[in-house]
């Protein structure tokens, strides 16, 4: 992982793809939490979580007061995060936004349920089309749980790779979920804002340049 800022508040680092934020079931090495609390020999606060194959920033408080406050933010839904996905499918216009209510089932997939499901709502904005995909921008105004993916799925463009949502045969022949989430927002305490970026990895961009010599 690679530390994109820290004090004695906070840490927000960015996360490879394949790595769990806590502890998974699969007992997966590794994890950020635990890798931090060693780091600085001291309870970190998990704030928020990536899926395991979703690549990019995330945050962790380092005290209990900012582990408040942010949770706070997050509920609150005042945090922006912003993701690039690789999706299948070619996009008629250019922006667009998917409001469709999900509920997470008992195989731990989302999907869309009109009748049971919460609310959610995800923008996005075409960047690029490379033949039968389009690369896009995604911000999830809502937090629910795979909502981009599931959200993406649910109007015929998931995400490429996704190893839970889509054609697995055909998912199976990216390297990586092609999420990626490079920015994040956030409001402080004092009442200023903090913006923090990460670039895509190599993992990324090399299967994004991929698609587009094919």
């Amino acid at each position: 992982m690679e530390i994109l800022y820290e004090d004695d508040r906070l840490v927000i680092v960015s996360k490879p793809e394949g790595v769990p934020t806590i502890p998974d079931r699969r007992s997966t090495p590794g994890d950020l939490s635990t890798s931090l609390s060693a780091r600085y020999e001291s309870r970190i606060y998990v704030v928020h979580r990536l899926d395991r194959e979703t690549s990019g920033i995330v945050v962790f408080a380092r005290t209990a007061e900012m582990h408040r406050w942010l949770s706070g933010q997050f509920e609150a839904r005042k945090v922006k995060k912003d993701y690039l996905a690789v999706v299948h499918g070619v996009f008629v216009s250019e922006r667009g936004f998917v409001d469709r209510p999900l509920r997470v089932f008992g195989s731990g997939r989302s999907a869309v349920d009109e009748e049971r499901g919460k609310p959610s709502v995800t923008e996005y904005r075409v960047i690029r089309r490379i033949g039968g995909f389009s690369l896009v921008t995604a911000r999830p105004v809502t937090g629910r749980q795979h909502q981009i993916r599931a959200h993406m799925y649910s109007i015929g463009h998931p995400v490429a790779g996704d190893p839970r949502y889509g054609d697995r045969s055909i998912q199976r022949a990216f390297p990586r979920m092609m999420l990626h989430a490079y920015r994040i927002e956030l409001a402080m305490p004092s009442g200023g804002s903090m913006t923090v970026d990460s670039p895509p990895p190599e993992s990324f961009v090399s299967a994004l340049a991929a698609l587009g010599r094919a």
